[in-house]
Formats: C-alpha cells, structure tokens, sequence
C-alpha cells in the first residue's frame, strides 16, 4: 500500500474500532448487529471450511461470464456503429428504448427461459455489461482522428484490417476504462440476481445467513462482497497498466 492508501484507511479502521468498543461497552447480543470481531470471526470460519470460497467462485462463474459475454458484444457493437454513422442512425431507437430496462427487471424473463441456475444470472450480467462497452467505444470510435479514416480509404484497407489496424489500437484506453466499469457492475448485478432469484453465489449465502438470524456472517460475506470487487477492480488496472501504461482513474460515484 502507498501513503495516501494508509491515510484512505485510517477512517474505516476508526469506525471499526469504535463499533467494537461499543459492542463490548452495551454487552452487544442481537439478531440485527453483531461485533467487528464477531464478523471477522464469522468469515474466518467461512473462509476456512471452504463455504465462502465456493460461493465466491459460484459468483465469479456468473459475474465474469457474463461479463465476457456482454463486454465482447457491447464493445464489437460500438466499433461497427462507430465507423457506420448510418447504421447508428437507423439503431439508435432500438437502443435507447432497451438501454433504459433495469436488470432486475430481466429475472422474470430469465428465469421463464433458463430457469434457475447459472445462465439465468450469467444472461442479466450480460445484458447489463453490454452497455458500458457499447457506449464507452461507440463514443472513443467517433473521437478518432478522422485523418485516420482517410489513410484507410487511400489504402482501400478492408473492414477487418480497419478495426485492427487502426481503430482498436486508438479506442483501446478508453475500452479499458469501459471494461473496468463494467467488471465492477458485473459483481453488483450478480450478487443482486443471487440475493433475489439465484439460489448460488455469495449473495444467495448472504441471504441465508440474514434468514438465520445471524448477522456476524451476515456482515462477513457483506464485507467480503467488497472485498472481492476491490481485487477485481485491482487485477483490471494491474493489467491495464501492464498493456497501456497508468490507468485512467475511473469516476467516483455520487451516490
């Protein structure tokens, strides 16, 4: 960790502190709270019995599996209405009337076509990932320096050499932002179907734990969750660097 990554955990350790003082001062015994240590120790269990690690792999399956899927198609899709402004023209109704569906609202018919198990989860991540490629290269393609696109025309280069040769190699920091957002709302949308219709994965754990009155593994596997989405968003901007040089910082969140 650098300095201002230790100075970024000096609040969330405080607050940790704080909770476990309390819990210790009031004698804490609830079926809604339980102790920092309490959780830790819950987790330790998880971890150490194997339960967490196979939901977690559970939820990966579905999360990076759709996230593949939906990334690739978002990302082809955004090249080729990119480079065809006409084809974006005749398209851009059909998108926008389905890019404003919610996820959740996709589990019904998910489930009426895959039932219950993996491609009902994997389906919506798709679907939901598909966006933030989509948009993010369609809009990096019409950034391209259209002197580029005048060398393609004086070379007659056909559409396949285009996209490898000169649009791909321009749009690809961008699309490695775009893959980034979109691996962190794979995570959340699949922890959303498991916790509501998926009965695999952390979040399907988690919602047992929370039905069994037991907030220490509760808060452990919510806890987990984030740790999880954090290596996740680590092992995308390692690579990134690795391939493109320093990542480009992704937007904070208002929320």
């Amino acid at each position: 960790m650098t300095a201002l990554d230790m100075r970024g955990a000096v609040i969330p350790l405080a607050l940790i502190a704080v909770a476990e003082l309390w819990a210790r001062a009031v004698d804490l015994q609830s079926d809604s709270l339980a102790a920092p240590s309490a959780i830790f120790m819950a987790g330790a269990k998880a971890l150490a019995s194997g339960e967490m690690l196979a939901a977690t792999g559970e939820t990966l399956v579905c999360a990076l599996g759709g996230l593949a899927i939906g990334f690739v198609l978002g990302a082809f899709t955004g090249i080729l209405l990119g480079i065809f402004r006409a084809l974006d023209h005749l398209s851009e109704v059909t998108f926008e009337l389905l890019r404003p569906i919610p996820s959740v609202a996709l589990i019904p018919v998910a489930m009426l076509i895959f039932g219950f198990g993996y491609w009902t989860e994997t389906s919506i991540v798709a679907f939901t990932t598909f966006w933030p490629g989509f948009l993010l290269t369609r809009a990096a393609v019409r950034g391209v320096e259209p002197r580029l696109f005048e060398v393609v025309r004086s070379l007659e280069m056909n559409l396949p050499d285009t996209i490898r040769k000169i649009v791909v190699p321009a749009v690809l920091p961008r699309m490695f932002v775009a893959l980034r957002l979109a691996a962190g709302i794979s995570l959340i949308v699949a922890v959303t179907v498991e916790i509501t219709a998926n009965p695999v994965g952390m979040g399907a754990r988690m919602m047992s734990a929370s039905q069994a009155l037991r907030p220490d593994l509760t808060f452990a596997y919510l806890l987990w969750i984030g740790v999880v989405g954090w290596s996740l968003n680590a092992v995308m901007e390692f690579v990134q660097k690795r391939l493109l040089g320093p990542a480009v910082p992704l937007p904070r969140s208002g929320a």
